[in-house]
């Protein structure tokens, strides 16, 4: 009886990490991140026994994997064909290149209205007679719900890009992309776009040490007085690290958008009598012009590749204003995915999403419910779409650093919070078999498990040896 017993006995006694690979466990113990604060789920995406299931159903932060629901979503519901549209309405007649009354911008939500693309918006509205705007220029945000965004709510840094709000007209992801080139006599700064009521101070000192991290001994400040703004640099500039581009937020929604448009409208040769302001489209107004986004199967593609949050946030709040015909929210958006996924049978009630970014202390999602949502989007119309926008393993995106024999096998997006760190995708093994992988840690030591989740990557590449 006792001999029949303890193979079970011995089974118990084994330690928590023990179901996990040899060579995850081994860099989790020199991360000094403990099995129980990790989760792991391998599974073939067309069907079969889980090739490992570890913590499977433990809610845990899920960080920028979280962007996986929100780009899913939005090819599933909107498809891969949509497009953000930014429609520009008068408010009269446009006689002789004079629009007597107000030119009303109606914004659509577009992550991707860049500086050059609001530039040949300009000219696309020269191209169509309009010379001069004798009225307002009104901005017209109500396609997503008004509310407050505090940019130090996350982590107290308000000029950082990743902190930017969504914005039903976003212009630039609203930042500035300030570059440092060393010269003789210390350190150029210059910003794209280059706005003429933005004023780039460098007081920069250019040093010959190693170049480890150009932002350690760089700091800025911003002064803003109604749309004028200034940043100041300074600190030290190791010359070693040659030209580095920093992308930080400058001004707020209304300020820069008038900026970017003033400028441009003025480029393009066009003047503008009045003043800019919010409000909305009347409803006697003709629509003049509509600038459409690229297909969002491009969109998800810079969410996901780059892991950018602002246009994660963008077509978060898109789905309730395109599928509910209601101002795009936070709370009708999370709510609106859970019933997609129900409809999807994809069980998930410990998930909590707040923004669709996944920069969040309470986002909350297992890696079966993630398992579930990647085997899911492999068996979908949207599956090629999905998976183009992930980055491919030491090829591009965000994982274009990474090394090991898995180099071109995986599609994964990964996520980084301070003690949170993830991945979810797609490998390939050495059979060619594809299987949904996903791998997270919660612990003070989280972010030094990178290399634990390389070696599962590279086991799961090799066929689970």
């Amino acid at each position: 009886m006792i001999a029949a017993l303890l193979p079970v006995l011995l089974s118990l006694a084994l330690p928590v990490g023990a179901a996990l690979p040899e060579p995850v466990r081994v860099e989790l113990s020199r991360a000094g991140v403990p099995p129980e604060a990790v989760a792991i789920v391998v599974e073939p995406v067309e069907g079969g026994n889980a090739l490992l299931a570890f913590n499977a159903d433990k809610p845990m932060n899920p960080a920028s994997v979280m962007k996986l629901f929100t780009t899913f979503a939005g090819l599933d519901l909107l498809g891969p064909a949509f497009t953000f549209k930014t429609q520009f309405i008068t408010t009269s007649e446009v006689r002789n290149g004079e629009l007597a009354g107000d030119l009303v911008i109606r914004g659509g939500g577009d992550p991707s209205l860049t500086y050059e693309r609001l530039w040949k918006v300009a000219h696309q509205l020269r191209a169509r007679g309009l010379r001069e705007i004798k009225g307002d220029v009104i901005l017209d945000r109500s396609y997503f719900a008004p509310v407050a965004h505090d940019p130090a709510k996350f982590d107290g840094d308000t000029r950082r890009a990743y902190n930017v709000g969504p914005d039903a007209l976003l212009a630039n992801f609203r930042v500035i992309e300030f570059t440092f080139i060393p010269t003789e006599d210390g350190v150029r700064v210059v910003g794209e776009p280059d706005l003429p009521n933005v004023t780039i101070a460098s007081r920069l000192q250019s040093t010959k040490e190693p170049c480890t991290s150009f932002r350690r001994n760089l700091k800025h400040e911003f002064e803003e007085t109604g749309l004028l703004a200034t940043v100041i640099f300074s600190g030290t500039y190791p010359a070693a690290c040659g030209e580095k581009t920093w992308a930080l937020s400058v001004l707020d929604g209304d300020r820069y958008f008038e900026s970017a448009f003033r400028w441009v409208w003025s480029e393009a040769g066009g003047k503008l009598l009045g003043k800019v302001r919010a409000g909305r489209a009347p409803a006697e107004g003709k629509l003049y012009y509509v600038n459409e986004s690229e297909p969002l199967a491009q969109v998800v593609r810079g969410i996901n590749k780059f892991s950018n949050n602002v246009m994660a946030r963008q077509l978060f709040l898109t789905l309730p204003a395109e599928k509910l015909g209601v101002p795009g929210e936070a709370s009708a958006s999370a709510l609106l995915i859970s019933e997609w996924l129900r409809q999807k049978d994809i069980r998930a009630r410990e998930l909590s999403i707040e923004n669709g970014s996944g920069l969040s202390r309470t986002d909350r999602a297992s890696a079966a419910t993630l398992a579930a949502l990647l085997k899911s989007a492999w068996g979908s119309p949207v599956m090629p779409e999905f998976v183009a926008s992930l980055p491919v393993f030491a090829v591009d995106g965000t994982f274009r650093n990474s090394r090991g024999g898995a180099a071109g096998q995986a599609h994964l997006k990964g996520g980084t919070l301070t003690g949170v760190q993830a991945i979810a995708g797609y490998v390939r093994d050495v059979k060619g078999r594809r299987y949904a992988v996903v791998m997270m840690a919660n612990h003070e030591n989280a972010n030094r498990a990178q290399p634990a989740m390389d070696a599962l990557v590279e086991w799961v590449q090799r066929g689970g040896r």
